[in-house]
C-alpha cells in the first residue's frame, strides 16, 4: 500500500490540477492523476487535501485546507481516476472485462425475449442478430474514438470530443433519460412479480388507502429500497451488479425445467413474421443491447486495450446466444399466451418458478442504487453548486434528492403498468440512439481526417436504419402504451 502523502502542484491553464497522491480517510493512500477543478479556483501551495466523502473506487469527493482557509469547499465533487503508475492496484485483465462486458449486457430485457419473438415471429430473431452485429460494432467504434484523445475516458467525454459542450450536454441527457426509464422498468417488473408471488393475499390496509394489494406491495418494496439509496458509499455493494448475470442464468435453467419436467412442454406455434409488429419486437430487441455507456470505461480500464475486440465480439456472441435461446425456449413453450414478463406464464405450483419470481423480484431491488447514482450524483451537485450546504447538509440535501426521485419514478411505475411496451419505447428512443446512431455520428466526426470512404457510407447506413427503427418503434410503442392506458381508462 502507498504510503500516505500531502500534496500540491500546479493548476494548470486549462483548469487540470495534477496530483500525485490523496490519502483515503481508512489511512489508506489512492494514486489518482488528473481530475478537472472548478472554474477559476487558485490553488494554494501546499494545501492539505483529504477525502472527505468517498463515493466508489474511483470517485471521492475532496476538501482542500491551508490552515483555516477554504481551497475546495466541500460541496464540490471532484471525479478521480486511478493513475496508471501505481504497482498495487493493477487494471483488469482481459478476463475481468468481459465479464464486466457481459454483466453489462444481460438484464432486464431478457424477460422479455420471448414475447418479442411472439410479437414479430420467427423471422424477428434476424432482427436480434441485426442489432447484435452493429452494437458490437458500435462498442468498437466508441474505443476507436478513445484512441485519439487520452484525456477522454467517457461517453460524455466522447460527446465533448465531437461536438463540445453541446455533445456532452446531448449524451448526458439521454443517459440520464434511459437510466429512469430502465428504472421504472425496473418497478413495474417488480411489481408484476410480486403480484405474482402474493396473489392470494389481501391486505386490509389497502382497501384504507384505496390502493390494490399489488399496488400496495410494490409500494412496499421501493420504501424497503429507499434506504440504500442514501448511502454515498457504493463500492460496498457493487457485488450486486452480479445479480443481473444470476438472475438470467436461474431464469435460463427454470423454464428449461418448466418445460421439460413441469408439464409445459414445447408444442406451441410461433408465427413466421408479422411485419405489422415488427417494429414493437425490435424496440424489445434493441433494449437488451442497451450497454453501450460503460464500454468506454471498460476500455479505458483495460491492461492490454488491444484484446477489446476480442472481449466484445465473445461478449455479444455469448449474450445474443443466451437471448435468443431464451426466446425460443419460451415462445414455443406459451405461444400467443406469452406475458411481456415470461415469468408470469410459469406454472405457479411448480418450485422453480418460486425460484424465479423472487430473484426476478429481488434483483430489481438490489440495482436501483447503482442505477440512479449517476443521476442523484448530477442532481446534488446541481443543487449543491447552488446552494454550497455543508457536509451534513449535503447529506440532507442527497437523501431528499433520492427521495424524491424514487417516488417519481414509482408514481410512473404505478401510472403505466405497461411492462413490454416501456420497455419497447426505452429500446426504441433511447437504446437505439445510445447504441447505434449517436457512436456512429461521434465517429464520423472525430475520425474525419483519417477515415475511409467505405466506412463513412458503413456509419451513415447505420445511422439512418438506426433513426428508420428508431422512428418506427417509438411510433409504434408509444401508440400501444396510449392505447392501453385508454382501454384501462374505461374498464
Amino acid at each position: 500500500m502507498l504510503e500516505k502523502m500531502s500534496i500540491a502542484k500546479k493548476l494548470l491553464k486549462n483548469n487540470m490540477v495534477h496530483i500525485s497522491r490523496v490519502c483515503k480517510s481508512l489511512n489508506a493512500a489512492w494514486p489518482i492523476s488528473i481530475f478537472k477543478a472548478p472554474t477559476n479556483t487558485e490553488l494554494p501551495s501546499p494545501p492539505a487535501i483529504k477525502v472527505s466523502d468517498h463515493i466508489d473506487n474511483h470517485q471521492f469527493v475532496l476538501s482542500a485546507k491551508r490552515g483555516s482557509e477554504e481551497v475546495f469547499d466541500n460541496h464540490i465533487s471532484i471525479q478521480v481516476r486511478l493513475a496508471d503508475d501505481s504497482k498495487d492496484l493493477q487494471k483488469p485483465v482481459g478476463t475481468s472485462s468481459f465479464l464486466h462486458t457481459t454483466i453489462n449486457l444481460l438484464g432486464l430485457g431478457m424477460l422479455s425475449t420471448p414475447y418479442a419473438l411472439e410479437e414479430g415471429g420467427w423471422m424477428s430473431l434476424g432482427v436480434l442478430l441485426t442489432l447484435s452485429l452493429i452494437c458490437c460494432y458500435t462498442a468498437f467504434a466508441l474505443a476507436r474514438c478513445l484512441d485519439f484523445d487520452p484525456k477522454v475516458l467517457n461517453y460524455q467525454d466522447i460527446g465533448n470530443q465531437a461536438f463540445g459542450v453541446k455533445g456532452r450536454i446531448i449524451v448526458s441527457t439521454f443517459l440520464y433519460v434511459e437510466i429512469i426509464f430502465i428504472a421504472i422498468g425496473y418497478t413495474i417488473s417488480l411489481g408484476d412479480n410480486i403480484a405474482a408471488i402474493f396473489v392470494d393475499t389481501e391486505l386490509h390496509l389497502s382497501a384504507w388507502l384505496h390502493l390494490t394489494t399489488p399496488r400496495l406491495l410494490t409500494i412496499i418494496a421501493v420504501l424497503i429500497v429507499l434506504p440504500t439509496l442514501w448511502v454515498r458509499d457504493l463500492s460496498s455493494i457493487s457485488f450486486l451488479s452480479w445479480g443481473g448475470v444470476t438472475t438470467s442464468v436461474l431464469l435460463m435453467f427454470t423454464l428449461t425445467w418448466a418445460g421439460i419436467f413441469g408439464g409445459v412442454g414445447f408444442s406451441q406455434n410461433v408465427p413466421l413474421i408479422n411485419m405489422h409488429r415488427i417494429p414493437v419486437s425490435t424496440g424489445l430487441y434493441a433494449f437488451c443491447y442497451a450497454g453501450h455507456v460503460v464500454f468506454p470505461t471498460i476500455y479505458r480500464s483495460m491492461k492490454e486495450p488491444s484484446q477489446f475486440g476480442k472481449v466484445i465480439i465473445l461478449s455479444f456472441v455469448i449474450v445474443t446466444a443466451i437471448y435468443s435461446g431464451f426466446a425460443c425456449l419460451g415462445g414455443t413453450m406459451f405461444g400467443s399466451s406469452v406475458s411481456s414478463q415470461i415469468t408470469l406464464n410459469m406454472p405457479r405450483h411448480l418450485l422453480v418458478t418460486k425460484f424465479a419470481l423472487w430473484a426476478t423480484v429481488i434483483t430489481p431491488m438490489s440495482k436501483y442504487a447503482l442505477q440512479l447514482s449517476p443521476v442523484a450524483r448530477e442532481l446534488e451537485n446541481l443543487v449543491a453548486s447552488a446552494w454550497k450546504p455543508k457536509p451534513r447538509g449535503r447529506m440532507v440535501t442527497r437523501i431528499f434528492i433520492v427521495s424524491f426521485l424514487l417516488f417519481s419514478i414509482l408514481a410512473m411505475a404505478l401510472a403505466l403498468p405497461y411492462f413490454g411496451y416501456v420497455l419497447a419505447l426505452t429500446g426504441s428512443f433511447l437504446s437505439i440512439t445510445m447504441s447505434i446512431i449517436l457512436p456512429c455520428i461521434f465517429y464520423i466526426k472525430i475520425t474525419r481526417k483519417t477515415i475511409t470512404l467505405p466506412m463513412v457510407l458503413m456509419n451513415i447506413a447505420f445511422i439512418v436504419l438506426g433513426f428508420v427503427l428508431s422512428i418506427c418503434g417509438t411510433i409504434a410503442s408509444a401508440k400501444n402504451l396510449i392505447d392501453s392506458i385508454h382501454s384501462h381508462a374505461r374498464t
